[in-house]
């Protein structure tokens, strides 16, 4: 006997999503609602939700690295890379905000920042780039500060993937034998394809989000030129000064003293 459709259904799309709860989440503040706030709310929720994946491939990233399971890390690494790469082209969306239009709302986000991005912070903690004064400045939110502890204090990917190149053999003490390390299998990519695709996957993770953090600078700066920032950081001059932080400097490095072998 089949049910008639729409009737007590066992599970439906809007159920399954929280669509009815979904809609409820975007809250203007500005009276009148200025028509560019609803945008800039759902962008954001929408990068909050990015983190969300992102966290969660990268978790299970260092734990693929952990077990020695390299397919499955690289697996993980590629929907990191896809996901960052839709992130750094959903940024422009926000230029589509006139500017006038974005003034209307922007006095009404005090103190709030991006800086307070517990998310964000929590994909640079795991990827390798600790700072303790980020750390502290979350004192503030009991919950926010309890999950950027607990990134803080256990291995990044970056170690775990250090961890993995030395139980494969190779000599990861130093930064100097790191560099070593990720050189030799930039040479010689088919005795190690594995591990160079993975380092290629790693540093195709820190250059998208260089990318997020440049793109983001410059999108700021069309909007708002040197203004500051509503969290009193002093705007683009502060956005300026992240883009030359790196998760995996080596692997950086080692592309400098890559030479090329004669052929065999």
């Amino acid at each position: 006997m089949t049910s008639e459709y729409g009737k007590n259904p066992p599970l439906s799309y809007n159920e399954y999503l929280k669509v009815p709860e979904l809609l409820k989440l975007q809250r203007t503040l500005s009276d009148p609602v200025s028509h560019d706030e609803l945008l800039f709310i759902i962008i954001h929720q929408t990068y909050e939700l990015w983190f969300n994946q992102i966290l969660h491939e990268i978790d299970a990233t260092i734990g693929w690295l952990d077990e020695g399971r390299p397919f499955r890390v690289n697996h993980s690494l590629r929907a990191v890379v896809s996901i960052e790469k839709i992130m750094v082209s959903q940024i422009h969306i926000l230029e589509s905000m006139a500017q006038i239009g974005f003034l209307e709302f922007r006095d009404k986000l005090n103190p709030a920042s991006g800086f307070q991005s517990m998310q964000f912070r929590e994909l640079e903690f795991v990827s390798g780039q600790k700072d303790e004064k980020i750390l502290e400045f979350f004192k503030f939110d009991a919950f926010a500060y309890s999950r950027l502890k607990e990134r803080f204090e256990k291995p990044s990917l970056g170690d775990a993937f250090w961890a993995m190149l030395s139980r494969e053999g190779f000599s990861v003490g130093s930064r100097e034998e790191k560099v070593s390390s990720v050189v030799e299998i930039l040479t010689h990519p088919e005795k190690h394809p594995n591990l160079f695709v993975m380092q290629d996957l790693l540093i195709e993770h820190d250059e998208n989000i260089s990318l997020w953090r440049y793109h983001h600078v410059l999108m700021v700066e069309r909007m708002l030129g040197m203004k500051r920032g509503t969290g009193g950081s002093e705007g683009v001059g502060y956005l300026m000064s992240t883009l030359t932080k790196r998760f995996f400097p080596e692997l950086w490095e080692a592309r400098t003293h890559l030479k090329a072998e004669p052929p065999q």
